[in-house]
């Protein structure tokens, strides 16, 4: 039988002591602090050290004990040998939510396998439900009470995309990568040993929070595949769930014993097991980040038909290549609409699917183009991807300015890429982003996003038949 624990105080919670809090620079406890502080946590925050004083100028306890009520979320940051003696504390004093971010526990040898047993001896007993040990903590930034109870350095921009990770370094990657990508992740939770809430808590609490509308996970190992895939499917039955496996080889396999002592799944067990769950699988960090990009943008997912634009040929020939083998569809292009294009485009353009409109398009080619695909494409294409190379002899600006006005108006889905030196890219991605539209770096990884994009509609359609 599952056992029913709730994630709300580690998301959520009204109040929180840090045993461990330090000014030192280099001290976990310290950045745990400095980034409640940072996000401007609005609960009450209790740092505990036994110097006493003020840490980062807030009045300090010696001890839990001292503490006049419970809070409602303890965090401990201290060495692995004095956890047990802090537990201990947190079970005199009446505190029931422990975070528990060190390591030296199950994956530490004996001596932390021991350890690990006897707190799972302790919190059980006195009705308390620990959050990880050995965990990079946890990140929320959603709503009126933003929470980043974490050592991580950087913290993400927020927005509605979720991340549940066995790995605190996969984390601290994602978030790194995501802000220099604009992508809207608001959450991270770093999920430890998960000796009591473990992936399928949070996927289920999260398939609940109505400001998540996409889920990505990191996943070494599974300790209930029967309770994962009834949360999973039920959750993606709202929302889009991707994840990466980790371990899916022979050697990744005995790396995961290293990492965590947990077992993994084979390539092949992964992929349908993943499948049957509704979840979108990725193999790399780097197309979890691209459907990241994506499901921002777009999370009801895409239909498989793509129209794509270009203003060069030799992109327009790779990416074509690469929508193909992500099992996506270019239909020809509409009579009327080739028909139309003869009308705007030189004769050596080439009129087909891909357009090439020639690397010499200014901003009334594009429009042009576009329009026309409205016009006359509504039906025919769920999504429309371009491929604009900057060259030396056209001013960049304009095509922006046209494109990003023409897209608030479309009811397509629209991912554009932008290849060469590009002089304006910050302003130019967050203008077309501000737009609706997804931007992308280089017209491969555009084409693999929407590829991601398309698996959901028809794992979601598979999941309603099931019902």
């Amino acid at each position: 039988m599952i056992e029913m624990r709730d994630c709300h105080p580690f998301l959520k919670p009204k109040s929180v002591a840090i045993v461990g809090a330090s000014e030192r620079k280099t001290s976990s406890g310290g950045a745990v602090l400095r980034n409640l502080i940072l996000t401007k946590y609005p609960g009450k925050i209790i740092p505990v050290n036994p110097s006493g004083g003020k840490v980062l100028g807030i009045k300090c306890s010696k001890s839990l004990l001292e503490l006049k009520k419970p809070v409602e979320l303890v965090v401990i940051v201290v060495r692995p040998d004095l956890i047990l003696n802090i537990v201990d504390e947190a079970i005199a004093s009446g505190h029931k939510n422990l975070m528990i971010l060190p390591g030296g526990f199950s994956e530490a040898g004996t001596e932390g396998q021991i350890r690990e047993k006897e707190l799972l001896r302790k919190t059980n007993a006195a009705g308390i439900t620990v959050f990880g040990p050995n965990s990079a903590g946890c990140i929320h930034l959603n709503d009126k009470s933003p929470f980043a109870a974490t050592f991580l350095r950087d913290l993400p921009l927020g927005g509605k995309i979720a991340l549940i990770s066995q790995s605190g370094a996969i984390s601290e990657e994602i978030i790194a990568t995501g802000n220099k990508n604009n992508l809207p992740i608001s959450t991270v939770i770093s999920v430890g040993n998960s000796i009591h809430l473990e992936i399928t808590n949070y996927l289920e609490y999260l398939g609940e929070y109505e400001d998540c509308n996409c889920i990505l996970l990191y996943i070494e190992s599974i300790n209930n595949t029967k309770h994962f895939s009834e949360i999973a499917s039920k959750v993606a039955r709202k929302k889009p769930i991707v994840a990466l496996i980790g371990g899916r080889t022979p050697e990744g396999s005995n790396a995961v014993i290293n990492h965590t002592g947990g077992s993994s799944m084979t390539d092949d067990q992964a992929s349908l097991f993943m499948k049957d769950c509704g979840v979108i699988r990725v193999k790399s960090l780097r197309q979890l980040m691209l459907a990241a990009k994506g499901f921002g943008f777009f999370p009801q997912g895409i239909g498989k038909r793509i129209l794509l634009l270009s203003n060069s040929g030799g992109p327009g020939v790779i990416t074509t290549d690469r929508l193909i083998d992500s099992k996506l569809e270019m239909p020809p292009l509409p009579e009327n609409y080739s028909l139309d294009l003869k009308k705007y485009l030189p004769l050596e353009a080439a009129i087909a699917n891909p357009v090439d409109m020639l690397a010499d398009a200014r901003e009334d080619r594009f429009e042009a183009t576009f329009n026309s695909a409205l016009k006359y494409c509504k039906n025919a294409y769920d999504a429309v991807l371009m491929i604009h190379v900057v060259p030396f002899m056209v001013d960049a600006n304009p095509i922006i300015k046209v494109m990003s006005r023409l897209a608030e108006k479309t009811s397509f889905s629209i991912f554009h890429s932008m290849m060469g030196t590009l002089e304006n890219k910050n302003e130019w991605f967050q203008t077309m982003e501000d737009s609706g539209v997804a931007m992308f770096e280089n017209s491969e990884d555009m084409a693999e996003s929407a590829g991601i994009l398309a698996q959901y509609p028809p794992l979601q359609r598979n999941l309603e038949k099931n019902i």
